[in-house]
Protein backbone atom coordinates (compact mmCIF):
# COMPACT_ATOMS: atom_id res chain seq x y z
CA UNK A 1 0.00 0.00 0.00
CA UNK A 2 1.52 3.50 -1.05
CA UNK A 3 1.28 6.48 2.11
CA UNK A 4 2.20 9.90 2.22
CA UNK A 5 3.54 11.19 5.74
CA UNK A 6 2.21 14.85 6.95
CA UNK A 7 5.10 16.08 9.53
CA UNK A 8 4.08 19.58 10.79
CA UNK A 9 5.38 22.12 13.86
CA UNK A 10 3.33 25.40 13.55
CA UNK A 11 5.43 27.78 15.59
CA UNK A 12 9.64 27.48 15.79
CA UNK A 13 8.74 26.72 19.77
CA UNK A 14 7.12 23.73 18.84
CA UNK A 15 10.27 22.91 16.89
CA UNK A 16 12.24 23.03 19.64
CA UNK A 17 9.98 22.06 22.77
CA UNK A 18 9.17 17.89 21.96
CA UNK A 19 7.42 17.73 18.50
CA UNK A 20 10.61 18.17 16.18
CA UNK A 21 10.04 17.10 12.75
CA UNK A 22 13.65 15.74 12.14
CA UNK A 23 14.16 14.11 15.38
CA UNK A 24 10.71 13.11 16.41
CA UNK A 25 7.97 12.88 14.05
CA UNK A 26 9.77 12.00 10.68
CA UNK A 27 11.94 8.64 12.14
CA UNK A 28 8.72 7.58 14.11
CA UNK A 29 6.58 7.44 10.99
CA UNK A 30 8.64 6.06 8.58
CA UNK A 31 9.20 3.29 11.23
CA UNK A 32 5.77 3.03 10.96
CA UNK A 33 5.55 2.49 7.86
CA UNK A 34 7.81 0.05 7.54
CA UNK A 35 6.54 -2.16 10.20
CA UNK A 36 3.21 -1.47 8.40
CA UNK A 37 4.97 -2.96 5.21
CA UNK A 38 3.72 0.76 3.92
CA UNK A 39 5.21 2.44 0.44
CA UNK A 40 6.41 5.84 1.33
CA UNK A 41 5.34 7.87 -1.96
CA UNK A 42 5.48 11.46 -0.61
CA UNK A 43 6.31 12.85 2.31
CA UNK A 44 4.74 16.63 2.81
CA UNK A 45 6.74 18.46 5.51
CA UNK A 46 5.93 22.32 6.23
CA UNK A 47 5.71 24.49 9.03
CA UNK A 48 2.60 26.70 9.78
CA UNK A 49 -0.37 27.54 11.52
CA UNK A 50 -3.35 25.24 11.27
CA UNK A 51 -5.64 28.32 11.74
CA UNK A 52 -8.93 29.03 9.57
CA UNK A 53 -6.35 30.47 6.86
CA UNK A 54 -6.24 28.32 3.88
CA UNK A 55 -2.95 26.40 4.32
CA UNK A 56 -0.97 25.80 1.10
CA UNK A 57 0.80 22.69 2.17
CA UNK A 58 -2.49 20.63 2.71
CA UNK A 59 -4.34 21.98 0.04
CA UNK A 60 -0.96 20.76 -2.01
CA UNK A 61 -1.42 17.36 -0.34
CA UNK A 62 -5.36 16.93 -0.42
CA UNK A 63 -4.86 17.57 -4.57
CA UNK A 64 -1.90 15.49 -4.69
CA UNK A 65 -3.64 12.05 -3.03
CA UNK A 66 -6.91 13.05 -5.39
CA UNK A 67 -4.70 13.05 -8.33
CA UNK A 68 -2.93 9.86 -7.59
CA UNK A 69 -5.32 7.62 -6.73
CA UNK A 70 -2.52 4.81 -5.95
CA UNK A 71 -1.99 6.50 -2.82
CA UNK A 72 -4.39 4.79 -0.29
CA UNK A 73 -3.24 6.10 3.29
CA UNK A 74 -2.11 9.30 5.60
CA UNK A 75 0.45 9.14 7.80
CA UNK A 76 0.60 11.74 10.64
CA UNK A 77 1.99 11.88 14.15
CA UNK A 78 -1.10 13.10 15.64
CA UNK A 79 -4.52 14.57 14.70
CA UNK A 80 -3.77 17.86 16.09
CA UNK A 81 -0.68 17.61 13.69
CA UNK A 82 -2.99 17.64 10.52
CA UNK A 83 -5.53 19.83 11.43
CA UNK A 84 -7.37 22.20 14.02
CA UNK A 85 -9.99 23.29 12.61
CA UNK A 86 -13.12 21.70 11.10
CA UNK A 87 -12.68 23.07 7.13
CA UNK A 88 -9.85 20.61 7.02
CA UNK A 89 -11.70 17.82 9.02
CA UNK A 90 -14.52 17.82 6.57
CA UNK A 91 -11.84 17.33 3.79
CA UNK A 92 -9.58 14.71 5.66
CA UNK A 93 -13.56 12.80 5.88
CA UNK A 94 -14.40 13.00 2.79
CA UNK A 95 -11.07 11.48 1.41
CA UNK A 96 -11.81 8.56 4.13
CA UNK A 97 -15.47 7.95 2.80
CA UNK A 98 -15.48 8.84 -0.96
CA UNK A 99 -11.53 7.43 -1.40
CA UNK A 100 -11.05 5.19 0.82
CA UNK A 101 -8.33 6.35 2.11
CA UNK A 102 -6.88 5.47 5.61
CA UNK A 103 -5.90 8.45 8.43
CA UNK A 104 -3.33 6.74 10.31
CA UNK A 105 -2.45 8.75 13.51
CA UNK A 106 0.83 6.79 15.04
CA UNK A 107 0.81 8.70 18.90
CA UNK A 108 -2.60 8.67 18.72
CA UNK A 109 -2.83 4.95 18.19
CA UNK A 110 -6.10 5.87 16.01
CA UNK A 111 -6.92 4.87 12.17
CA UNK A 112 -9.79 5.51 10.66
CA UNK A 113 -10.97 4.48 7.05
CA UNK A 114 -14.38 4.01 5.48
CA UNK A 115 -16.10 1.24 7.29
CA UNK A 116 -14.76 3.45 10.76
CA UNK A 117 -17.27 2.76 13.32
CA UNK A 118 -19.17 5.18 15.27
CA UNK A 119 -17.07 5.45 18.26
CA UNK A 120 -13.77 6.20 16.03
CA UNK A 121 -15.15 8.93 14.19
CA UNK A 122 -16.00 10.12 17.70
CA UNK A 123 -12.63 9.77 19.11
CA UNK A 124 -11.46 11.75 15.49
CA UNK A 125 -14.90 14.64 16.44
CA UNK A 126 -13.31 14.47 19.59
CA UNK A 127 -9.45 15.18 19.44
CA UNK A 128 -10.07 17.63 16.48
CA UNK A 129 -12.31 19.57 18.93
CA UNK A 130 -10.42 20.01 21.77
CA UNK A 131 -7.29 20.53 19.46
CA UNK A 132 -9.27 23.86 18.29
CA UNK A 133 -10.08 24.58 21.94
CA UNK A 134 -6.29 24.38 23.22
CA UNK A 135 -5.13 26.02 20.43
CA UNK A 136 -7.58 29.36 20.69
CA UNK A 137 -7.41 28.88 24.61
CA UNK A 138 -3.06 29.49 23.77
CA UNK A 139 -3.15 32.03 21.22
CA UNK A 140 0.86 33.23 22.56
CA UNK A 141 2.11 35.37 20.38
CA UNK A 142 -1.25 37.45 19.74
CA UNK A 143 -2.07 37.81 23.55
CA UNK A 144 1.41 38.59 24.20
CA UNK A 145 1.65 41.40 22.07
CA UNK A 146 -1.95 42.85 22.59
CA UNK A 147 -1.33 42.60 26.16
CA UNK A 148 2.33 44.40 25.85
CA UNK A 149 0.74 46.85 23.93
CA UNK A 150 -2.14 47.97 26.21
CA UNK A 151 -0.24 47.78 29.10
CA UNK A 152 1.96 50.81 27.49
CA UNK A 153 -1.32 52.40 26.51
CA UNK A 154 -0.83 51.59 23.07
CA UNK A 155 -3.62 50.12 20.33
CA UNK A 156 -3.34 46.92 18.76
CA UNK A 157 -5.57 46.67 15.62
CA UNK A 158 -7.06 48.99 13.09
CA UNK A 159 -7.98 52.12 14.51
CA UNK A 160 -11.40 53.15 15.15
CA UNK A 161 -13.55 55.38 12.77
CA UNK A 162 -12.06 58.95 13.16
CA UNK A 163 -8.47 57.82 13.86
CA UNK A 164 -6.33 56.22 11.10
CA UNK A 165 -2.92 54.04 11.67
CA UNK A 166 0.13 55.93 10.95
CA UNK A 167 4.02 55.82 12.28
CA UNK A 168 5.70 58.88 14.57
CA UNK A 169 7.26 61.09 12.09
CA UNK A 170 10.87 61.01 14.55
CA UNK A 171 10.71 57.52 14.65
CA UNK A 172 9.24 56.12 11.71
CA UNK A 173 9.78 52.52 13.44
CA UNK A 174 6.98 53.37 15.91
CA UNK A 175 3.48 52.51 14.96
CA UNK A 176 0.60 55.45 15.94
CA UNK A 177 -2.59 56.22 15.77
CA UNK A 178 -4.25 59.89 15.27
CA UNK A 179 -6.94 61.96 13.99
CA UNK A 180 -8.23 61.18 10.66
CA UNK A 181 -10.23 63.99 8.65
CA UNK A 182 -12.95 64.76 7.86
CA UNK A 183 -14.16 61.30 10.17
CA UNK A 184 -12.54 62.82 13.54
CA UNK A 185 -15.06 66.12 12.81
CA UNK A 186 -17.92 63.51 12.08
CA UNK A 187 -17.31 61.87 16.04
CA UNK A 188 -17.04 65.07 17.91
CA UNK A 189 -20.21 66.55 16.08
CA UNK A 190 -22.33 63.01 16.54
CA UNK A 191 -21.55 63.79 20.49
CA UNK A 192 -21.86 67.43 20.38
CA UNK A 193 -25.53 67.08 18.84
CA UNK A 194 -26.79 63.80 20.94
CA UNK A 195 -25.11 64.70 24.28
CA UNK A 196 -27.35 67.79 23.64
CA UNK A 197 -30.59 65.57 24.16
CA UNK A 198 -32.35 67.32 21.23
CA UNK A 199 -31.65 64.70 18.79
CA UNK A 200 -32.13 60.81 18.32
CA UNK A 201 -29.64 58.55 16.43
CA UNK A 202 -31.89 59.01 13.95
CA UNK A 203 -32.01 62.27 13.23
CA UNK A 204 -27.86 62.49 13.98
CA UNK A 205 -27.32 60.19 10.93
CA UNK A 206 -29.64 62.75 9.25
CA UNK A 207 -27.73 65.79 10.56
CA UNK A 208 -23.89 64.37 9.50
CA UNK A 209 -24.87 63.26 5.77
CA UNK A 210 -26.43 66.34 5.71
CA UNK A 211 -23.91 68.61 6.77
CA UNK A 212 -20.85 66.00 5.72
CA UNK A 213 -22.40 64.13 2.82
CA UNK A 214 -21.28 61.17 4.69
CA UNK A 215 -23.53 57.91 5.61
CA UNK A 216 -23.79 55.86 8.69
CA UNK A 217 -25.43 53.15 9.35
CA UNK A 218 -27.33 53.29 12.93
CA UNK A 219 -25.24 50.11 14.17
CA UNK A 220 -22.55 52.42 13.42
CA UNK A 221 -23.57 55.49 15.12
CA UNK A 222 -24.33 52.97 18.38
CA UNK A 223 -20.54 51.49 18.12
CA UNK A 224 -19.37 55.25 17.90
CA UNK A 225 -21.46 56.10 20.99
CA UNK A 226 -19.88 53.19 22.61
CA UNK A 227 -16.24 53.04 21.94
CA UNK A 228 -14.22 54.82 25.19
CA UNK A 229 -11.36 55.32 22.91
CA UNK A 230 -12.61 58.92 21.95
CA UNK A 231 -12.25 60.08 25.29
CA UNK A 232 -9.02 58.62 25.98
CA UNK A 233 -9.54 54.90 27.27
CA UNK A 234 -8.58 51.39 25.59
CA UNK A 235 -10.15 48.44 26.58
CA UNK A 236 -8.72 44.83 26.03
CA UNK A 237 -10.54 41.53 27.71
CA UNK A 238 -12.51 43.85 30.36
CA UNK A 239 -9.64 45.59 31.25
CA UNK A 240 -9.32 49.53 30.26
CA UNK A 241 -6.09 51.74 30.47
CA UNK A 242 -5.52 54.96 29.04
CA UNK A 243 -3.97 55.48 25.90
CA UNK A 244 -1.77 57.72 24.61
CA UNK A 245 -3.54 59.17 21.79
CA UNK A 246 -5.29 62.32 20.53
CA UNK A 247 -8.63 62.31 22.59
CA UNK A 248 -11.82 63.64 20.70
CA UNK A 249 -14.20 64.55 23.17
CA UNK A 250 -14.50 64.43 27.35
CA UNK A 251 -15.51 62.17 29.47
CA UNK A 252 -18.11 64.09 30.42
CA UNK A 253 -19.30 64.06 27.36
CA UNK A 254 -19.12 60.34 26.75
CA UNK A 255 -21.45 59.98 30.60
CA UNK A 256 -23.76 62.76 29.18
CA UNK A 257 -24.25 60.64 25.62
CA UNK A 258 -24.30 57.05 27.86
CA UNK A 259 -27.42 58.74 30.10
CA UNK A 260 -29.63 59.84 27.17
CA UNK A 261 -29.33 56.43 25.57
CA UNK A 262 -30.27 54.68 28.51
CA UNK A 263 -33.44 57.13 29.02
CA UNK A 264 -34.17 56.09 25.44
CA UNK A 265 -33.85 52.44 25.90
CA UNK A 266 -35.66 52.20 29.16
CA UNK A 267 -38.97 50.70 29.05
CA UNK A 268 -41.37 52.13 31.57
CA UNK A 269 -43.25 48.94 32.10
CA UNK A 270 -43.42 46.58 35.03
CA UNK A 271 -41.82 43.90 32.69
CA UNK A 272 -38.90 46.17 32.42
CA UNK A 273 -35.24 44.61 33.24
CA UNK A 274 -37.25 40.98 33.21
CA UNK A 275 -34.88 38.26 32.67
CA UNK A 276 -35.56 36.04 29.52
CA UNK A 277 -33.98 32.48 28.61
CA UNK A 278 -33.69 32.73 25.23
CA UNK A 279 -32.86 36.90 24.51
CA UNK A 280 -30.25 37.06 21.74
CA UNK A 281 -29.84 33.40 21.05
CA UNK A 282 -31.87 33.11 17.99
CA UNK A 283 -31.89 35.26 14.64
CA UNK A 284 -34.73 35.07 12.08
CA UNK A 285 -34.82 32.76 9.36
CA UNK A 286 -35.99 35.19 6.95
CA UNK A 287 -34.40 38.05 7.41
CA UNK A 288 -31.45 37.36 9.88
CA UNK A 289 -32.76 39.99 12.28
CA UNK A 290 -33.37 38.99 15.97
CA UNK A 291 -35.86 36.78 17.75
CA UNK A 292 -36.87 38.92 20.42
CA UNK A 293 -38.69 38.24 23.70
CA UNK A 294 -42.22 40.08 24.66
CA UNK A 295 -44.47 39.57 27.41
CA UNK A 296 -47.98 39.43 26.57
CA UNK A 297 -50.94 38.30 28.83
CA UNK A 298 -48.75 37.01 31.60
CA UNK A 299 -46.74 34.69 29.24
CA UNK A 300 -43.01 35.20 27.23
CA UNK A 301 -43.44 35.21 23.19
CA UNK A 302 -40.39 35.47 21.26
CA UNK A 303 -41.01 36.75 17.49
CA UNK A 304 -38.66 38.48 15.00
CA UNK A 305 -37.58 42.36 15.75
CA UNK A 306 -38.53 42.90 11.98
CA UNK A 307 -35.72 45.85 11.74
CA UNK A 308 -35.04 45.09 8.30
CA UNK A 309 -38.67 45.41 7.29
CA UNK A 310 -41.83 43.63 7.83
CA UNK A 311 -42.51 40.62 6.84
CA UNK A 312 -45.32 37.81 7.96
CA UNK A 313 -44.02 36.27 11.59
CA UNK A 314 -45.65 34.38 13.91
CA UNK A 315 -45.16 34.39 17.56
CA UNK A 316 -43.74 31.63 19.29
CA UNK A 317 -44.11 31.12 23.10
CA UNK A 318 -40.80 30.82 25.62
CA UNK A 319 -42.45 27.30 27.01
CA UNK A 320 -42.41 25.84 23.79
CA UNK A 321 -38.86 26.57 23.05
CA UNK A 322 -37.96 24.65 26.18
CA UNK A 323 -39.79 22.19 25.44
CA UNK A 324 -38.18 22.16 21.92
CA UNK A 325 -34.58 22.69 23.69
CA UNK A 326 -35.66 19.33 26.37
CA UNK A 327 -36.38 17.32 23.41
CA UNK A 328 -33.06 17.41 21.43
CA UNK A 329 -31.47 16.84 24.37
CA UNK A 330 -32.73 13.84 25.91
CA UNK A 331 -31.90 12.56 21.96
CA UNK A 332 -28.48 13.53 22.69
CA UNK A 333 -28.24 11.33 25.60
CA UNK A 334 -25.89 7.93 25.70
CA UNK A 335 -26.16 4.83 26.70
CA UNK A 336 -23.96 4.16 30.09
CA UNK A 337 -21.72 1.97 28.04
CA UNK A 338 -20.82 4.23 25.61
CA UNK A 339 -20.41 7.30 28.30
CA UNK A 340 -18.23 4.97 29.51
CA UNK A 341 -16.37 4.65 26.74
CA UNK A 342 -16.58 8.48 26.03
CA UNK A 343 -14.81 9.07 28.88
CA UNK A 344 -12.02 6.71 28.46
CA UNK A 345 -11.13 8.66 25.16
CA UNK A 346 -11.09 11.76 27.42
CA UNK A 347 -8.71 10.18 29.61
CA UNK A 348 -6.54 8.95 26.28
CA UNK A 349 -7.40 12.50 24.41
CA UNK A 350 -5.44 14.20 27.71
CA UNK A 351 -2.05 12.20 27.78
CA UNK A 352 -0.75 13.89 24.67
CA UNK A 353 -1.82 17.18 25.69
CA UNK A 354 -0.12 16.74 29.55
CA UNK A 355 2.96 15.72 28.17
CA UNK A 356 3.77 18.74 25.70
CA UNK A 357 2.48 21.57 28.42
CA UNK A 358 4.76 19.63 30.68
CA UNK A 359 7.39 20.26 28.35
CA UNK A 360 6.26 23.80 27.69
CA UNK A 361 6.46 24.18 31.30
CA UNK A 362 9.80 23.20 32.22
CA UNK A 363 11.11 25.84 29.27
CA UNK A 364 9.02 28.97 30.28
CA UNK A 365 10.74 27.76 33.93
CA UNK A 366 14.32 27.78 32.35
CA UNK A 367 14.21 31.19 30.58
CA UNK A 368 12.30 33.07 33.49
CA UNK A 369 15.14 31.58 35.83
CA UNK A 370 17.48 32.39 32.89
CA UNK A 371 16.13 36.41 33.35
CA UNK A 372 16.03 36.48 37.10
CA UNK A 373 19.82 35.39 37.04
CA UNK A 374 20.62 37.86 34.63
CA UNK A 375 18.98 40.60 36.94
CA UNK A 376 20.91 40.01 39.66
CA UNK A 377 24.10 39.94 38.50
CA UNK A 378 23.83 43.22 36.19
CA UNK A 379 22.58 44.53 39.91
CA UNK A 380 26.25 43.17 41.07
CA UNK A 381 27.77 44.92 37.64
CA UNK A 382 25.98 48.68 38.69
CA UNK A 383 27.47 48.04 42.21
CA UNK A 384 31.04 47.21 40.72
CA UNK A 385 30.76 49.83 38.77
CA UNK A 386 31.05 47.53 35.41
CA UNK A 387 27.50 49.21 33.71
CA UNK A 388 26.57 52.67 34.25
CA UNK A 389 22.96 53.73 35.46
CA UNK A 390 21.20 54.40 32.22
CA UNK A 391 22.77 51.05 31.00
CA UNK A 392 21.38 49.26 34.17
CA UNK A 393 17.90 50.88 33.82
CA UNK A 394 17.81 49.94 30.32
CA UNK A 395 18.64 46.45 30.92
CA UNK A 396 16.67 46.46 33.79
CA UNK A 397 13.52 47.47 32.06
CA UNK A 398 14.03 45.02 29.24
CA UNK A 399 14.58 41.63 31.41
CA UNK A 400 11.78 42.62 33.07
CA UNK A 401 9.50 42.82 30.46
CA UNK A 402 10.73 39.58 29.49
CA UNK A 403 9.85 37.94 32.86
CA UNK A 404 6.47 39.66 32.58
CA UNK A 405 5.55 37.86 29.07
CA UNK A 406 7.03 34.56 30.53
CA UNK A 407 5.01 34.67 33.57
CA UNK A 408 1.71 35.49 31.47
CA UNK A 409 2.29 32.67 29.33
CA UNK A 410 2.75 30.24 32.37
CA UNK A 411 -0.37 31.48 33.57
CA UNK A 412 -2.29 30.86 30.21
CA UNK A 413 -1.28 27.51 30.00
CA UNK A 414 -2.28 27.28 33.37
CA UNK A 415 -5.57 28.83 32.42
CA UNK A 416 -5.93 26.61 29.37
CA UNK A 417 -5.11 23.49 30.87
CA UNK A 418 -7.98 24.15 33.50
CA UNK A 419 -10.26 24.62 31.11
CA UNK A 420 -9.62 21.51 28.53
CA UNK A 421 -11.08 19.53 32.00
CA UNK A 422 -13.91 22.01 32.69
CA UNK A 423 -14.70 21.57 28.77
CA UNK A 424 -13.89 17.56 28.99
CA UNK A 425 -16.40 17.28 31.90
CA UNK A 426 -18.83 19.81 30.33
CA UNK A 427 -19.23 16.86 27.34
CA UNK A 428 -19.15 13.70 29.52
CA UNK A 429 -21.67 15.79 31.63
CA UNK A 430 -23.87 16.29 29.24
CA UNK A 431 -23.54 13.15 26.58
CA UNK A 432 -24.65 11.48 30.15
CA UNK A 433 -27.90 13.78 31.06
CA UNK A 434 -27.89 16.65 28.69
CA UNK A 435 -32.05 16.20 28.96
CA UNK A 436 -31.99 16.18 32.81
CA UNK A 437 -29.83 19.00 33.11
CA UNK A 438 -31.36 21.25 30.95
CA UNK A 439 -34.57 20.47 32.04
CA UNK A 440 -33.88 21.08 35.49
CA UNK A 441 -31.24 24.21 35.27
CA UNK A 442 -31.34 27.87 36.00
CA UNK A 443 -31.88 30.82 33.06
CA UNK A 444 -27.89 31.09 33.04
CA UNK A 445 -27.48 27.72 32.69
CA UNK A 446 -29.68 26.89 30.07
CA UNK A 447 -28.02 29.60 27.68
CA UNK A 448 -24.47 28.15 28.78
CA UNK A 449 -26.07 24.20 27.65
CA UNK A 450 -26.86 26.14 24.45
CA UNK A 451 -23.64 28.21 23.71
CA UNK A 452 -21.30 24.54 24.58
CA UNK A 453 -23.90 22.79 22.52
CA UNK A 454 -25.89 24.84 19.55
CA UNK A 455 -24.98 27.22 16.79
CA UNK A 456 -26.52 29.36 13.56
CA UNK A 457 -29.83 29.03 15.48
CA UNK A 458 -32.91 30.54 13.17
CA UNK A 459 -36.62 30.33 13.84
CA UNK A 460 -39.27 30.62 10.92
CA UNK A 461 -42.88 30.65 11.52
CA UNK A 462 -42.58 28.35 14.67
CA UNK A 463 -40.12 25.65 13.30
CA UNK A 464 -36.00 26.15 15.12
CA UNK A 465 -33.27 25.52 13.31
CA UNK A 466 -30.05 24.66 14.30
CA UNK A 467 -26.50 23.24 14.03
CA UNK A 468 -24.74 21.03 16.65
CA UNK A 469 -21.16 21.70 18.09
CA UNK A 470 -19.02 19.23 17.54
CA UNK A 471 -18.83 16.66 19.23
CA UNK A 472 -22.28 16.90 19.63
CA UNK A 473 -23.21 16.30 16.19
CA UNK A 474 -21.50 13.17 15.96
CA UNK A 475 -23.18 11.55 19.30
CA UNK A 476 -26.57 12.51 18.07
CA UNK A 477 -25.79 11.26 14.20
CA UNK A 478 -24.90 7.79 16.19
CA UNK A 479 -27.81 7.52 18.10
CA UNK A 480 -29.86 8.05 14.85
CA UNK A 481 -28.10 4.84 13.67
CA UNK A 482 -27.39 2.91 16.47
CA UNK A 483 -23.71 2.71 15.35
CA UNK A 484 -22.31 2.51 18.96
CA UNK A 485 -21.25 -1.00 19.14
CA UNK A 486 -17.71 -1.05 21.13
CA UNK A 487 -14.65 -2.58 18.42
CA UNK A 488 -12.38 -4.45 19.73
CA UNK A 489 -9.97 -2.48 19.74
CA UNK A 490 -9.05 1.02 17.92
CA UNK A 491 -5.88 0.68 16.71
CA UNK A 492 -6.61 -2.75 14.31
CA UNK A 493 -6.11 -2.03 10.78
CA UNK A 494 -9.25 -2.63 8.57
CA UNK A 495 -10.41 -5.53 7.62
CA UNK A 496 -9.22 -6.08 3.50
Amino acid sequence: MKAVILARVSTIRQEKEGLSIQEIQLPRLRTYCEEKGMEIDREFVFSESASNKIRKKFDEMITYIKANPSVKAIITYRVDRITRNYRDAVLLDDLRVEKDIQLHFVDDRLVLHRESKGSEIQQWDLKVFLAKQHINNLHDHSIDTRLSKFEKGELAGPAPFGYKNTFLDDNPKLKWVEPKEPQATIVKKMYELYSSGNYSMDTVREKIKEQFNHYLHKGNVDVIFKRKFYYGILEYNGMENEHRYEKLITKETYDRVQEIKSGYNKKHSKYAGKPYVYRGLIKCAVCGCSITPEMQKGHVYYHCTGYKGKHSKTWIREEDLTNHFVSLYKSLQLPTEVAEDLSKKLKEANRDKTYYNKTLLENYSSELQKYQTRLSNMYEDKLDGSITDSEYTERKNSYQEEVKKIQRKIEQLSKADEEYYILAESILSLAQRAGELFESSEMEQKRQIINLTLQNLTLDEKKLSYDLIKPFDVILKSQNSHDWLRDQDSNLEPNG
